[in-house]
């Protein structure tokens, strides 16, 4: 059973299917068990955390399969792309910022450039900047993105016409086969998942965390920026994110500033996480969280990904 397109071509792998670098869970059990089921592993550097990367990439890097790292732009600097580099990954991926200061460092040391995009300007610098894989973020990604992004079923498409012929992978919405298969109908090369490897046994998340997702529902997420202000993130305000039901977004929905601007309320959050009220983070969940049921490993998980996406293909009858 082969699904071949130009992106597992490209980076060896049998299954167009890549794990999200999801900042903390994606931690390199996970890249790695992704990576043996076929797809491809990309750990989630996040701000590039020398400890986090020194514990978490060499247990991806000494498996067989090829893997890579991401890391959010905005928050990174060249020694967290350099550190990443000396550790050989197979492709290194760039989002939320421009990545104009690593592109070249990236090229040199003989990785792939994989540059996620939110909208079509965006499209369009990347393939300025030589992207080798350009990922199309749909609003119902789990986790941050546009604040005036496109629903991934219009997007992609557009995307693909746009930047052709750099191969696009489609992420925002998709937890399983049937969604890799729409994926590939929409002339993506593949899928970029995200929240359905979080509810792995692989995946570096709390119980609790696990817990929501498996009972969590679509019309339950929401995109804001309440929480990354409660908790003191510095995440850009445009960049809101999809998370899964919360106290805080009851209680500060439509009242951004008035939080930003209160410091007692900012402690209290921190009060109330010190004590268990509520998550020391916020749940990151797509809409298609209503898709996830069960705990798998997620080298099995892509196996069976891989399976229903090609059932899928051939009873439509694209195989």
């Amino acid at each position: 059973m082969t699904l071949s397109t130009v992106f597992t071509e490209m980076l060896g792998v049998r299954y167009p299917i890549a794990l999200a670098p999801m900042g903390g869970s994606a931690g390199g059990a996970l890249a790695a068990a992704v990576s043996r089921g076929g797809g491809f592993g990309i750990l989630g550097g996040a701000y590039g955390d020398p400890e986090w990367l020194a514990r978490e990439v060499p247990i991806v890097a000494s498996t067989e399969g090829p893997w890579g790292v991401g890391f959010l732009t905005w928050g990174i600097d060249l020694a967290a792309v350099e550190l990443a580099l000396s550790y050989g990954p197979s492709a290194v991926m760039l989002s939320f910022g421009d990545p104009s200061p690593y592109v070249e460092h990236v090229r040199q040391a003989g990785a792939l450039l994989i540059l996620q995009v939110t909208d079509l300007e965006e499209a369009k610098r990347a393939v300025d900047l030589g992207a080798d894989v350009i990922v199309a973020q749909g609003t119902e990604s789990g986790g941050h993105g546009a604040v005036r992004g496109r629903s991934t079923l219009p997007f992609v498409p557009a995307v693909v016409d746009l930047v052709a012929p750099v191969p696009v992978l489609a992420a925002g919405g998709i937890a399983d086969g049937r969604g890799v298969a729409a994926a590939l109908v929409l002339g993506a090369a593949g899928a970029l998942i995200g929240t359905r490897f979080q509810a792995t046994t692989e995946a570096l998340v709390d119980p609790s965390i696990t817990k929501a997702i498996l009972e969590g529902r679509g019309e339950n997420t929401e995109r804001s920026t309440v929480l990354d202000i409660a908790r003191g993130s510095s995440w850009p305000s445009k960049y809101p994110a999809r998370t899964l039901g919360h106290p805080y977004l009851d209680r500060w929905r439509g009242r951004e500033a008035e939080l930003a601007a209160d410091p007692q309320a900012l402690q209290d959050y921190q009060d109330d996480v010190a004590r268990g009220a509520i998550p020391s983070l916020p749940v990151w969940a797509g809409e298609a969280v209503d898709l996830i049921t069960d705990l798998p490993s997620a080298e099995d998980l892509v196996t069976a990904m891989a399976a229903q996406a090609e059932d899928a293909l051939t009873r439509a009858g694209r195989r």
